[in-house]
């Protein structure tokens, strides 16, 4: 079997790190770029192993058999081994093997970057979020797939059918092109968000609170009845809790700062860490700390859910009643909770992340994880089968249900109804699934992998392996809030990238320090201005200069 270069598998070694830089990448653009066209590819001709009658919602199964290298992200709890039946189905189904490059989990991003500068990737990149192939874009070491989707019926489909079109343009570089296909989700709700004892808020006579302002209550009435406790916690060094507060203050923080940008209300950008509304997210966190009512040990630690000092364990003790979390959160309090206050004597629930001045919003409707090709593949005999593949693999339902739940038969059933029951033998354990069962479909059997499980879903999908509570968590977000719009696309040239690059890390670096020392009450909000004056004279309004000019000139090419 050949791969599809015709050449014997690689293997790379694993190396040091080494940042990516634009001279270190040059010489791939060389052999990489393309025009408008996609640069001397003949589709034609280099339609080696693909279907002529393929279409959405069929299975792909290349006409020659052929191997795929591709870059795979390595868990520390979750070692890959040759004996997963994921990647037997998967050959089996399709005709292709994969040839896989292993990275380590803690220091992807890097590894991820060296290869492509050194010329070194395998073909297909997986576990990519909108942004990251910016860096890549203009050496040319990664494929404008946007030249290409054409040829990939059920992406076209569930862009269309899902209403992502708008979202899918605002994936465009400076070009007019995209370089990156994402996971899509037929609906969109925050990853994370508070996780709550309902119990408690019920008993204070709190409920659950739909605004921050009704938090602060319910923790004050909490904190009057466990006065040992410091109710809400993070766990995640602050940075998951700012991340979906600050949309309810018309900002944006934490894992959400993205590049600081954010859209002004008038079309242009301005930078969110020196907005209105990001003082007043600042504000009110710290009034939380001043009053006892936030653990702060959990905004300056991650949670590594070992030791003493755990939210999980401070959950189950009576010392946090709210902690920043994701489905797989709750039912980890709720089974740490099972242990001293006994099945059925609590209720833990996650909830919609609440409102605030800038009204009931949450983040923007997300794209999940997607991948990025090599460049080289534009020289392959196989390209077209490769995406005709990939297609199949990312965005058919049938797909989609094989990598969360294995085979159809074996490992569950379906009902008529479109319901998924796992059988018995089986369990998915990361979803408290089925406990008692001898096989785990992902660690013994590599289905539910982080590298490609959660990437396109539809909302059946989503619920068949989730909690009823988290299908109640995805109702009460559809039924009760509103997603913020979307950025206005500003789009960097390869020179604006550097010059961006430069500016923006010191700029975020203070942001960070003091936005923490802010809350914690290490410095005093009064000193705002100063803040303000010290991102200036790091180049604040430079920076804002230079987006604001890419965003003016995407528009005008665009318009």
């Amino acid at each position: 079997m050949s791969d599809v270069f015709g050449r014997t598998p690689f293997r790379p070694t694993r190396r040091g790190l080494i940042g990516i830089s634009i001279a270190a990448s040059s010489a791939l653009a060389l052999a990489a770029c393309s025009d408008d066209d996609g640069g001397e590819v003949d589709l034609d001709a280099q339609n080696k192993g693909a279907m002529d009658d393929f279409a959405a919602d069929t299975q792909f199964k290349a006409t020659e058999p052929f191997t795929l290298s591709l870059l795979w992200t390595e868990w520390p709890d979750l070692p890959i081994t040759d004996s997963w039946q994921f990647f037997d189905e998967v050959e089996k189904r399709t005709n292709v093997k994969f040839e896989l490059t292993t990275i380590p989990f803690s220091d992807a991003v890097e590894k991820r970057s060296l290869l492509l500068s050194a010329g070194d990737a395998p073909t297909v990149i997986p576990l990519v979020y909108t942004g990251e192939e910016d860096s890549f874009v203009s050496s040319g070491a990664i494929v404008p797939i946007s030249d290409f989707v054409e040829h990939m019926p059920n992406f076209q489909k569930y862009v269309e059918e899902w209403d992502l079109g708008e979202m899918i343009d605002n994936l465009k570089q400076a070009d007019g092109k995209y370089y990156m296909l994402p996971g899509l989700q037929e609906v969109s709700v925050p990853v994370f968000t508070l996780v709550i004892r309902k119990d408690v808020f019920d008993a204070v006579g709190a409920g659950v609170p739909q605004t921050w302002d009704e938090m602060r209550t319910a923790l004050a009435a909490i904190k009057a009845q466990y006065p040992d406790s410091k109710p809400l916690a993070d766990g995640f060094e602050a940075q998951s809790m700012l991340n979906y507060a600050a949309h309810a203050f018309g900002a944006q923080a934490g894992w959400g700062f993205g590049d600081g940008m954010m859209d002004d209300g008038s079309g242009k950008l301005q930078y969110t860490a020196v907005s209105e509304g990001y003082k007043q997210m600042v504000e009110y966190f710290r009034g939380l700390v001043a009053d006892g009512l936030i653990d702060t040990d959990s905004l300056t630690a991650a949670n590594d859910g070992a030791g003493g000092g755990s939210v999980a364990e401070k959950f189950a003790n009576d010392l946090v009643f709210a902690a920043s979390g994701s489905s797989g959160t709750a039912i980890e309090f709720a089974q740490a909770l099972a242990a001293t206050a006994g099945e059925g004597n609590f209720e833990v629930l996650q909830i919609a992340p609440p409102g605030g001045p800038a009204g009931q919003v949450v983040e923007p409707r997300n794209f999940w994880n997607g991948f990025m090709l090599n460049a080289e593949i534009q020289e392959s005999e196989y390209f077209l089968a490769i995406l005709q593949f990939l297609d199949w693999l990312y965005y058919s339902p049938d797909a989609r249900e094989l990598l969360r739940w294995g085979v159809l038969d074996e490992t569950y059933t379906k009902a008529a109804d479109g319901t998924i029951t796992i059988n018995p033998e089986y369990s998915l354990l990361d979803y408290n699934i089925n406990p008692e069962g001898t096989t785990d479909l992902k660690k013994d059997l590599g289905y539910s992998n982080n590298v490609f499980a959660d990437s396109t879903e539809s909302r059946s999908l989503k619920e068949s392996y989730n909690t009823p509570t988290f299908v109640e968590y995805i109702d009460s977000v559809l039924s009760t809030r509103t997603p913020r719009d979307p950025n206005p696309p500003a789009p960097l040239d390869e020179m604006e990238l550097e010059q961006a690059s430069l500016l923006a890390t010191p700029l975020k670096d203070t942001v960070d320090t003091n936005t923490l020392r802010f809350i914690m009450g290490e410095r005093d909000i009064a000193e705002w201005d100063d803040y303000v004056a010290e991102l200036e004279a790091q180049g604040l309004q430079q920076y804002v200069d230079l987006v604001n000019t890419a965003r003016d000139r995407f528009e005008e090419e665009n318009s």
